[in-house]
């Protein structure tokens, strides 16, 4: 896990639980939902990991505001169909 850093756009423990709460999530839910084990989730709420303090990174932090916005899943940007082929003409 990262250590705490001085970035001031960083998700407060408060946050994240405000974040969960809000969605009313449990916290095996909201680990389900973002990738992550429970215990992670705690650190993540709890602000340190054996007594160290952890930041919550920022892919997560843009989970957390996918999820938010209701994106189960991504799959990558929207696929560009192909090109149809043309049809072969047959003169004879």
């Amino acid at each position: 896990m990262a250590k705490q850093s001085n970035d001031s756009n960083a998700m407060k423990p408060s946050d994240f639980k405000r974040w969960r709460k809000a969605l009313k999530l449990s916290q095996k839910e909201a680990a389900e939902a973002l990738g992550l084990k429970r215990r992670v989730v705690q650190y993540y709420e709890k602000g340190e990991r054996d007594g160290e303090k952890v930041q919550i990174p920022k892919y997560i932090r843009l989970a957390c505001s996918a999820v938010a916005a209701g994106v189960a899943d991504y799959d990558g940007p929207p696929r560009e169909k192909d090109p149809q082929p043309e049809a072969q003409s047959t003169s004879d």
